[in-house]
């Protein structure tokens, strides 16, 4: 490996391919299914005169909370404005608006209207104009677009809306409970949102669609504003259940996801300069499509998009042919051997590393199994695969990943030896972390506003106040006037805890975790005994198998534990939305159980939050590998430590395999640590057991009788034409008509003896026919025929072997046989 410092690096490196980012395809998508409601220009309000307009904010209704000389400065300024809104072209105080540079000033646009005012000898103030501006928008007079009321929020907006435009609304969306989030300042943002929703479109709570909330979320992201407020509206609206059943689950990160896209899109990412390799590509991934999961046909695209293709065309411009010559695929192969990344030094540069790059034998696979398919298919469909079939430039020892297994394999082995016998340090580390975590916790809740607690030897100053709707504090400042969130960190404790507890005593993949929900756990009642046993349904993951794993009695108290947490106040356990990020879709909802409530949202816990506090737990342990750097500790490591110890314990191999949902033996097999002694030991105890189990009468000696009726078996197999087939113990089913056997292996040396048999039952069947024996006709017909058979059977084996591609491997026939000197027991 190779290291370069970066200190004038360009923003790309130049062997490296620049990737078209699809995030946000998901959000495109959702645009067009849900579009915003339309902003008319004309609406009753709008269309009003001044005098009018002016007459109508007088009325009681339409009066805003506030004192008189509030509600004189509001007037003063409203007139101002209409005043200068009627110098603009436009027959409606709308169209006016839409007119003005105002409208399009994201900040400080009153400076236009008070540029104005002074021709006219006047000179408003800020405050002024902006108090005249609330007062029409909460009249409905103006309707400024989202961008405009994001970058010039009030907090005076939502209380205003709500008393002047949609006071059951509100008092319906409070009264169902949803504005419980996790601080009065989210829960008014969120509010206040839907307030600005209410004004940029008109109408009330109930006429709000997923457009609309779709838009204001555009608009919060393209003012690079917080979008916090705007997904809990969302989500307060959905639990409403005023927007449609497949209107989406979550705004949450919906600006990143990209979604389900077409393999034109996944291939369009890399920039192809060839159209019709591109097209090539685009065809074999659609026709691949039906039969591979989301996950691994864009694993496809990258690998003969970027990987391939788009290498090539880097290296070789105008490249339009898959008929690679030896020097351009040996190159591609050496390129391919390496990679180039970028990685932090510990001084905290960045420099740029090349490596041997591991998946190169799998990508040569990926790209050799596309020159073959291609070939295939061109014999079916040569008119659409024809003109591309090509000789294959990679061999097939070339894909060996036979040294990568091995070394894969042995680096497994030494992560696991070293994490076996620490694993019982980590766990003490996790149930204290949690138990000082609950502690300090505990007394923070406990504590009065204000006060300084002292809690394990720490000392902590409470706040004077909160903006939690319980009244309790999360934050504190430490001895050293650090900050710290005492509720945060006992949840993390907490889910470290528990993924460790989980890990260890199931050794599921960290997908599967994540699925586990409350009705994963399922209960058996043995047949025999009636005995109800827990266990726990791993949903399907990696090999699309779901599976049943026992239930022990820790298992089953951390599970206990996690339920009683994440309940609701109904005694439930919620119904979650959760995103799967290697299909790129949502599921149904479920009572999963890692998930937590973030701004008053039960969300699903991300594998990066679980794995940030498994590495925490294991900084706090100080375990440290044998270059005395601290040990890491994946998700994946509880799961080789969890095979590994149930076969050193005496699990055989296929029962670990069935645990451990594994589609092969040998997968299972190199997830185990172990040597060979230890292998062959367990081996030999396991069939020491197996043995003492089984009846004694199978293990008795065998008779001299039984022994000759062995031995004859295979002596009574030889005949005339060859050999008999037929197994031990089985008899003749042909009454030893063995011309018509399909077990009779015909020696080629007999081949002129069953041609005089077939031209001796050619004659016979000749004179049946004409002494009309037609019961003799039908059965020489059957030995003719299959005589036929064997007689074109031995042809086709002549041909291969005079064929050029004969190996020279003999027959059964032709293996010298030598004589048995074991005696008859």
């Amino acid at each position: 490996m190779t290291t370069t410092l970066l200190t004038d690096m360009p923003d790309s490196l130049p062997d490296i391919t620049p990737i078209q980012s699809l995030a946000g395809t998901e959000a495109a998508r959702l645009f067009e299914r849900f579009p915003a409601r339309p902003r008319p220009t004309v609406w009753p309000e709008t269309a009003l005169s001044r005098q009018d307009l002016l007459e109508r904010l007088k009325q009681p209704e339409q009066r805003l909370p506030g004192r008189d000389n509030t509600q004189a400065m509001r007037m003063v300024g409203a007139r101002m404005l209409l005043r200068w809104l009627e110098t603009l072209p436009g027959n409606t105080w709308q169209e006016r608006w839409l007119a003005s540079p105002a409208a399009s000033e994201r900040q400080q646009w009153y400076t236009h209207v008070q540029e104005w005012a002074r021709t006219i000898g006047r000179t408003p103030t800020p405050a002024s104009i902006q108090s005249g501006m609330h007062v029409l928008i909460c009249s409905d007079a103006i309707r400024p677009d989202l961008g405009w009321l994001n970058a010039n929020s009030s907090r005076y907006l939502r209380p205003a809306i709500q008393h002047a435009r949609d006071p059951e609304g509100f008092a319906r969306l409070e009264a169902a409970g949803c504005p419980a989030g996790s601080s009065q300042r989210t829960g008014s943002e969120a509010l206040r949102a839907i307030a600005q929703i209410i004004v940029a479109y008109g109408g009330t709570i109930k006429d709000i669609t997923v457009g609309d909330c779709l838009a204001h979320l555009q608009a919060a992201i393209g003012e690079q504003r917080e979008t916090r407020s705007a997904r809990l509206a969302y989500f307060w609206l959905r639990e409403l259940g005023q927007f449609p059943p497949d209107a989406p689950a979550t705004l949450i990160s919906l600006g990143h996801r990209a979604g389900q896209v077409s393999p034109g899109m996944l291939v369009d990412r890399y920039r192809l300069q060839c159209k019709p390799v591109r097209d090539l590509i685009v065809d074999y991934l659609t026709e691949r499509q039906p039969s591979l999961d989301y996950s691994s046909l864009r694993h496809l695209s990258s690998i003969l998009a970027k990987l391939f293709w788009a290498d090539l065309e880097r290296h070789h411009p105008g490249i339009d042919s898959l008929r690679l010559s030896a020097e351009v695929s040996t190159a591609w192969k050496a390129r391919l051997a390496t990679k180039t990344i970028r990685r932090k030094q510990p001084d905290g540069t960045t420099a740029e590393v090349t490596e041997p790059r591991e998946a190169a034998p799998a990508v040569k696979q990926i790209v050799r199994a596309f020159y073959l398919d291609i070939g295939h298919w061109a014999l079916d469909e040569p008119e659409r695969w024809g003109r591309w079939a090509a000789p294959v430039p990679i061999s097939e020892a070339e894909c060996s990943v036979k040294k990568l297994e091995q070394r894969q394999k042995s680096r497994s082995d030494q992560r696991t030896r070293e994490r076996l016998p620490v694993l019982p340090t980590l766990v003490r580390v996790a149930e204290r972390r949690l138990k000082e975590a609950k502690a300090r916790l505990d007394a923070l809740n406990a504590a009065p506003l204000g006060s300084t607690i002292t809690v394990l030897g720490e000392t902590f100053t409470v706040p004077n106040k909160t903006a939690r709707l319980d009244g309790r504090p999360m934050n504190v400042t430490d001895a050293e006037g650090r900050r710290r969130t005492l509720g945060t960190e006992e949840k993390r404790a907490f889910w470290a805890w528990a993924t460790i507890e989980i890990l260890r005593h199931t050794g599921i993949r960290i997908e599967e975790l994540r699925e586990l929900g409350h009705h994963s756990i399922v209960s058996y009642k043995l047949p025999t005994s009636d005995h109800v046993i827990p266990l726990l349904q791993i949903a399907p993951s990696k090999t699309d198998q779901e599976r049943l794993l026992l239930v022990t009695p820790e298992l089953a108290d951390v599970l206990s534990t996690v339920i009683s947490r994440i309940r609701s106040a109904d005694g439930t356990v919620p119904l979650i939305h959760s995103y799967d990020p290697h299909e790129r879709s949502w599921n149904p909802p479920m009572p999963l159980l890692y998930q937590w409530q973030v701004s008053g949202e039960n969300r699903r816990i991300s594998e990066h939050t679980i794995r940030d506090a498994l590495n925490e737990t294991i900084a706090a342990s100080g375990l440290t590998d044998m270059s005395g750097k601290p040990l890491a500790f994946a998700p994946h490591d509880f799961r080789r430590i969890f095979i590994t110890d149930a076969i050193l314990n005496g699990l055989p191999p296929h029962i670990a395999q069935v645990i451990a949902g594994h589609g092969n033996i040998n997968t299972t097999m190199g997830y185990a640590a172990i040597y060979p002694k230890d292998a062959i030991e367990a081996h030999q105890a396991f069939i020491a057991r197996r043995r003492a189990q089984r009846p004694p009468e199978e293990y008795r000696a065998v008779t001299p009788e039984e022994w000759d009726e062995f031995v004859g078996h295979f002596e009574r197999r030889k005949l005339a034409l060859g050999d008999c087939g037929r197994a031990y113990g089985t008899d003749c089913i042909h009454e030893h008509a063995c011309v018509r056997c399909p077990l009779l292996i015909v020696s080629p040396t007999e081949r002129p003896r069953l041609i005089e048999i077939r031209d001796n039952l050619t004659d016979r069947i000749a004179e049946a026919e004409r002494e009309g024996w037609l019961g003799e006709v039908e059965g020489l017909s059957t030995s003719l025929a299959a005589a036929e058979e064997k007689i074109a059977q031995l042809d086709t084996r002549q041909e291969r072997r005079d064929s050029s591609v004969f190996l020279g491997i003999p027959t059964f026939d032709q293996i010298v046989a030598r004589t048995s000197d074991v005696k008859t027991p």
